[in-house]
């Protein structure tokens, strides 16, 4: 039996505008994972909505997220389905517009009548699509919205399917540092991060945690997001003598960093970036300086998790390459999604359904490729990504230490 949602009363106008606006959006795509029903579902499958930048800024990461819901759904077809049905995954593209997103869910959900629906990618995208599934009554389980502004806006419906919110990212390192002996712990850090929302987060939660155990900052310095020229940041960081430095950074302003800092013979005890390290272009743009470097991350092939490894295994199968962190991320909301169905026995558009699924995610934990996942009530995850660090040419997991493949590097050798 299908279901015509209802948004809440006070919701009612914004869902007709942005309906409206839905009836021009085209249908970029209708994946099939195998054994595919016929257009418009049915009692045989589970029909799962998904509006993804396919196109636009956030492209190359959508596409990563699109490979990964798409192997998820293809890894359970094959092995029974849900509830012995099969999933069939329903995408739209956003084209990176948080106004476009808003529309797409709108569409998927009253005139796709999907059963479910889970989250696109960033967090400028997931703000409007999770209000749009909180108006309709449904779960919203995403792979990419990490910012703590997705976690104030008040959505009981929302669970970020990752270890941990961008606050949290370096948890571990924090907790590893303020365990050394106080005299030879860093005494003081200089930061410098992006104007961006994530990449703030995360240089500013290690931040807040070693200030509160007693590691003064000496630079605190915030640039835009188009700036090439570090020389004056890398100026400020040299001449404080800080004792560790870290970077809320993406890629290439990381590497600029890094690289201006290098110039400088501007030597820390410890560097640690953001995203930057754990690209696989990191060591050839920083050359043979990349030994002792830090970064977080939610997801490595080399976890041993049970499902991880089945995880890997399928992936390369299929797609003749490792999984990265997008195609974990969305095989994780996968999972996650799949657990509360399993639990609950339902996967229907009905409020009923909607709320049980709800329900059983806030109480209970779920084992995935990332490791065990549980959240709070405002959906932040109660985990915390893992710590890698550069030991001899690769990038190896340092914390926690039931992970590790190298014991962490403290002092940081000369760069």
């Amino acid at each position: 039996m299908r279901f015509t949602k209802t948004p809440t009363a006070s919701k009612r106008s914004r869902a007709r505008a942005t309906l409206a606006a839905a009836a021009a959006v085209t249908l970029a795509s209708t994946l099939a994972a195998c054994g595919a029903a016929e257009e418009g579902g049915g009692d045989d499958e589970i029909v799962i909505g998904i509006s993804l930048p396919l196109t636009g800024d956030f492209s190359e990461p959508g596409k990563g997220i699109q490979r990964g819901y798409e192997a998820w759904a293809e890894y359970v077809n094959a092995n029974g389905g849900l509830l012995g049905r099969d999933v069939r995954l329903e995408m739209l593209d956003d084209q990176s517009s948080a106004e476009r997103v808003a529309a797409d869910y709108e569409k998927l959900i009253n005139q796709e009548q999907v059963d479910l629906v889970v989250g696109p990618f960033s967090t400028r995208l997931v703000i409007p699509a999770a209000q749009v599934a909180q108006d309709y009554g449904y779960l919203f389980v995403e792979p990419a919205g990490a910012a703590p502004e997705v976690f104030e806006e008040g959505f009981e419906n929302l669970f970020y399917a990752a270890p941990a919110v961008a606050d949290d990212h370096y948890k571990l390192l924090a907790e590893h540092i303020l365990a050394m002996p106080e005299a030879e712990r860093p005494k003081t850090a200089a930061y410098a991060s992006m104007d961006d929302p994530f990449a703030q987060g995360t240089a500013y939660g290690l931040k807040e945690a070693l200030e509160e155990g007693g590691v003064k900052t000496v630079v605190d310095e915030v640039y835009p997001p188009n700036t090439t020229d570090f020389s004056s940041i890398a100026a400020k960081i040299a001449d404080s003598k800080a004792d560790m430095v870290v970077g809320g950074s993406q890629y290439q302003d990381g590497v600029n960093l890094i690289v201006a800092l290098q110039q400088l013979n501007y030597q820390p005890k410890l560097a640690a970036f953001s995203t930057a390290p754990t690209e696989t272009e990191f060591a050839e743009a920083i050359g043979d300086k990349t030994q002792g470097i830090i970064a977080p991350t939610g997801y490595t092939t080399k976890a041993d998790y049970p499902e991880n490894q089945e995880f890997v295994k399928f992936y390369e199968e299929k797609h003749g390459e490792a999984p990265g962190e997008d195609e974990a991320n969305a095989w994780t909301t996968g999972q996650v999604v799949a657990a509360a169905v399993e639990a609950v026995e339902c996967a229907e558009p009905d409020p009923d359904c909607q709320s049980k699924l709800i329900d059983w995610l806030h109480e209970n934990e779920v084992e995935t490729v990332v490791g065990p996942l549980s959240w709070d009530d405002k959906g932040r995850p109660q985990s915390a990504h893992m710590i890698q660090q550069w030991v001899d040419g690769e990038i190896k997991i340092v914390l926690p230490e039931d992970q590790a493949e190298a014991e962490f590097i403290y002092p940081k050798p000369a760069w």
